[in-house]
């Protein structure tokens, strides 16, 4: 049992094997589309597992708009759907507008920040920069060109705040490491733009970078295309991403978006909200990905600096700045 697991509570999965009858739970995913084998895709995953074990059924749609954020969100309510999961920071203040009228009904979103949050609302957040350091510092291991790259999608600053972990990880793992990084854009197209993406990757490579970490939801994927098809490697975000080009695919940062859906939905409508939930390495919300498909890219040594420096970060005997401090990232000049 993970620790969302303990933490959201299973009372759900109990309910329905003693043959209650539940609220459906609904997912809205973020912009830039369901399979976008990243952010969306890992929340995906993680309802279809729900529904795989509980033979429960949840609605789910894919927003084309900024407006049918509170439409997706009202329609869903209306209709008796509990609990509510969305992705993405964008829906938060929606969120967290719309949850008011509806105070039976149980919201969640992955990603958001609220100033103050409603009773029927649970946020959930990852220490990003924790995963990105342990995939910096292969990043940095892995060159050959003392020179990597880092390309963001949408400029904001939980975007920053990957980048900053990234940053700091390559330059503990080599002080003299280069980094390139350059954003997509600055509206929500950002997420899905792999023509773009691909742009910014060989820019990069002409500069010298042998491996480049992509957090750009589908714009990723453009990322990851060019820097096979140019035979540098390749850092792929939010699900394991190694199998898309295998042996070329560093690794992956995973962050467990597709448990934090996963969990949200067993709980059900005895989901405990009213709150934050931030994870981190500790409770294995963020971490790098070793499989069949990068195996053979990461030597003994490179595993063995990474997975100390991960006890360290969980000891509290190293501390990855986070880019929400200070608004800046000295490693990165963000």
């Amino acid at each position: 049992m993970t620790f969302m697991t303990k933490t959201l509570g299973t009372v759900a999965a109990l309910a329905l094997s003693a043959g209650a009858a539940l609220a459906d739970p609904a997912l809205i995913y973020d912009l830039g589309g369901k399979f976008d084998k990243s952010f969306n895709e890992a929340a995906y995953n993680g309802a279809e597992r729900w529904a795989q074990e509980t033979g429960g059924s949840y609605r789910d749609i894919e927003i084309q708009s900024e407006a049918q954020r509170e439409q997706a969100l009202r329609r869903f309510a209306e209709a008796g759907f509990n609990p509510i999961v969305t992705t993405g920071f964008a829906i938060a203040d929606i969120l967290g507008q719309v949850a008011l009228d509806y105070p039976d009904t149980k919201f969640v979103n992955v990603d958001g920040f609220l100033p103050e949050v409603p009773d029927n609302v649970l946020l959930i957040n990852f220490q990003e920069h924790q995963g990105s350091y342990l995939v910096g510092m292969l990043a940095a291991m892995a060159s050959e060109t003392d020179t990597v790259g880092f390309i963001g999608g949408m400029d904001i600053p939980l975007i920053r705040h990957f980048g900053c972990g990234y940053a700091q990880g390559a330059k503990a793992a080599n002080p003299d490491i280069e980094i390139i990084a350059n954003m997509t854009g600055t509206t929500p197209t950002a997420w899905n733009d792999p023509v773009k993406g691909s742009e910014l990757a060989k820019a990069q490579i002409s500069q010298g970078a042998d491996v480049i970490y992509a957090a750009a939801g589908g714009t990723g994927i453009g990322v990851l295309q060019t820097a096979a098809d140019e035979d540098i490697l390749s850092i792929g975000v939010d699900s394991n991403q190694n199998y898309l080009h295998p042996g070329q695919v560093l690794t992956s940062m995973l962050k467990r978006v597709d448990v934090a859906v996963h969990d949200a939905m067993a709980a059900g409508t005895d989901l405990e909200t009213g709150k934050y939930m931030t994870l981190g390495l500790a409770e294995e919300g963020v971490g790098y990905a070793l499989d069949e498909h990068n195996e053979a890219l990461i030597t003994d040594e490179m595993k063995a600096a990474v997975d100390e420096a991960r006890q360290q970060i969980i000891d509290g005997e190293l501390n990855v700045v986070s880019y929400y401090e200070n608004d800046s990232c000295p490693a990165l000049n963000f």
